[in-house]
């Protein structure tokens, strides 16, 4: 396995030559993670957020917190930056959601359930973020009930060389810089980024007083090339380290967590008799140590080989189709497995007037363990007016048990997957100063896999879960130098009329962007969350609940290339907890520099 990853990094090395970058297309007239094939934003019915790359940078310390302000999404923390991270879409937890980074999946194989640790995980060197909600294993495959989120690393600006540099520090002792670099040619092109973060944090357990720190370095490449004006190929990779000190609950303060992360993928595009081709392959490792834990390593491994093939059928239709293998591994002391997924999918992208666009998707996944899974999505779009545009997706999803409930000391090879049905409807109208949404979701799963204390293994748990709310969102310019934002998500997520823990019922999201003049931007924010329950291994005194947060950050531009910035986090001092038991930052102040080149 590691032999083929480092064949697949140097194969990344050797692409990435001077002079061999692609002039880079506009992401902004398209959204990859909807459909087997890049679509319009205004003819998907799958709701998708966009954040851009320029409202990534500087906005935060973590990008979860970024993700968190978009409507339906939440995330709960053990502590400060780095701590062991969960992320929530409509309601449900990152073991629902599949994660990737430039087309590699990153989700840990060989955690509890597979799911990705947003953490420590920064939006340094990143591009774009899409969110995609709702089931979408018709699309995605295990792990997509919820949702997934496709993360894009910067591009090259235009041709020639373009470059960025980022250093913070502020509050908690936190320092941190990185540095992107980007180079483009008629025919290709190629990007680097690093960053490294250092924080001396914060205590994670509320009973403790000792700050718990956090380092990381992080490392993204990505390439490709133009062989002939038919035949593209390319790769990226990633490597990640890091370390973050834990507070063991009943066992002491003491303790240091780490962990390393590795992927690369190549992919070759070509055209053959009117169909456009995909071939990728790539590879993701995971290793994480716990010294002095109860588990002190967990090795996760997988390997993905995939077709895809794209075809326009009278011009008003396009047809994907496509074949995937991957195989996972997972090892910890005294425990080990493996599976092997086949895939066969399609998706129909019909326009059957200009103003409605329709995609039906189907998908079955031959698991190597339980069988067969059949899953499908239909989607639908319609311009009820110009500025006006109705949607409704339809579909169903499934999640495996993960590699640790099969295989792990507590797991159980007679597990089956859990099965969703998901359905959404929404609408937006745009205005020429800006746009409002509402977007109502339902989504059901049967046969949820969970701890159960009798047994001590993980067993099918009876009753039937259930999500549904209603998310709003707009924008408006007030003028051509003050917008105003704001979204709404109301979440009732239960499981047989008991409510789902650290799930907000009531998140809302109120918000100025505003031109001072003079070189001078600010952003003026209020997050209030209100209604969440705490685990029940919370303690009594936990402050899981309500809470408000005040955000203000403000930027001067030196020069046209150049800035520099403030930004303040829980402004008014809030004292809460996402998990019970768990610290988060109080008032925190940061300052930057930012140039491009």
């Amino acid at each position: 396995m590691k032999r083929t990853l480092l064949a697949s990094v140097a194969f990344t090395a050797l692409l990435a030559a001077p002079g061999l970058a692609q002039e880079a297309f506009d992401l902004d007239e398209i959204v990859v993670s909807p459909s087997l094939a890049p679509v319009d934003p205004a003819r998907t019915g799958a709701t998708v957020e966009v954040v851009e790359g320029d409202n990534l940078q500087n906005a935060d310390t973590s990008l979860i917190q970024t993700l968190s302000r978009e409507p339906g999404v939440s995330f709960s923390a053990n502590g400060g930056v780095g701590s062991n991270t969960t992320l929530r879409i409509r309601g449900l937890d990152t073991s629902y959601i599949g994660v990737r980074v430039n087309g590699i999946d990153v989700t840990d194989p060989s955690s509890t359930q597979t799911g990705f640790n947003f953490g420590g995980l920064t939006a340094a060197g990143l591009g774009r973020v899409e969110i995609l909600k709702g089931s979408q294993s018709a699309i995605y495959g295990s792990e997509a009930i919820a949702g997934v989120v496709d993360i894009t690393t910067a591009r090259p600006r235009g041709l020639g060389f373009s470059a960025d540099l980022n250093l913070e520090a502020g509050s908690f002792g936190t320092r941190s810089g990185s540095l992107w670099m980007g180079h483009a040619t008629e025919r290709g092109e190629v990007a680097l980024s690093y960053s490294r973060l250092i924080t001396d944090g914060i205590s994670a357990l509320a009973s403790d007083t000792e700050e718990d720190g956090f380092e990381q370095e992080m490392l993204t490449l990505s390439t490709r090339y133009d062989l002939t004006d038919t035949v593209t190929v390319g790769a990226s990779a990633l490597w990640r380290d890091g370390m973050v000190e834990i507070d063991r609950p009943f066992v002491g303060n003491a303790g240091e967590n780490f962990f390393t992360q590795r992927g690369a993928r190549v992919f070759a595009e070509f055209e053959t008799g009117g169909i456009d081709h995909r071939l990728s392959y790539s590879v993701f490792d995971s290793e994480r140590r716990d010294p002095g834990g109860f588990t002190p390593y967990f090795n996760g491994d997988r390997e993905e080989l995939q077709y895809l093939g794209s075809v326009e059928i009278g011009g008003t239709s396009t047809l994907g189709f496509g074949l995937d293998e991957t195989r996972e591994t997972f090892d910890i002391p005294g425990a080990s497995g493996e599976v092997t997924t086949r895939s066969v999918f399609a998706e129909l992208q019909l326009r059957p007037a200009d103003d409605l666009d329709l995609s039906l998707a189907l998908r079955h996944d031959d698991h190597s363990r339980f069988g067969g899974s059949t899953t499908g999505r239909i989607a639908a779009a319609w311009r009820a007016q110009p500025d006006l545009t109705l949607r409704a997706v339809l579909g169903s999803g499934f999640r495996a048990p993960s590699l640790y409930e099969l295989f792990g000391p507590y797991g159980s090879t007679t597990l089956q997957p859990e099965q969703s049905r998901s359905f959404e409807l929404g609408a937006e109208k745009t205005f020429e100063a800006g746009f409002v949404r509402a977007t109502a979701f339902y989504t059901e799963i049967d046969d949820l896999i969970g701890y159960d204390f009798i047994l001590s293994a993980y067993n099918q748990q009876p009753g039937t879960t259930v999500t549904r709310g209603l998310e709003l969102a707009g924008r408006y310019a007030l003028s051509d130098r003050v917008a105003l934002f704001a979204n709404y998500t109301l979440t009732d997520a239960k499981t047989e009329g008991i409510r789902l823990v650290r799930v907000p019922r009531h998140d809302l999201v109120l918000g100025l962007d505003a031109d001072l003049g003079n070189g001078f931007n600010g952003t003026f924010e209020v997050q209030r969350v209100a209604d969440v329950e705490a685990s029940a291994f919370a303690p009594v005194d936990n402050k899981v609940g309500d809470y408000t947060l005040v955000n203000l950050g403000v930027s001067y531009d030196i020069t046209d290339r150049a800035q520099a910035y403030l930004r303040v986090e829980n402004l008014l001092d809030e004292d809460y907890e996402t998990a019970g038991g768990y610290n988060t930052p109080g008032r925190a102040a940061y300052f930057g520099l930012r140039a491009s080149f």
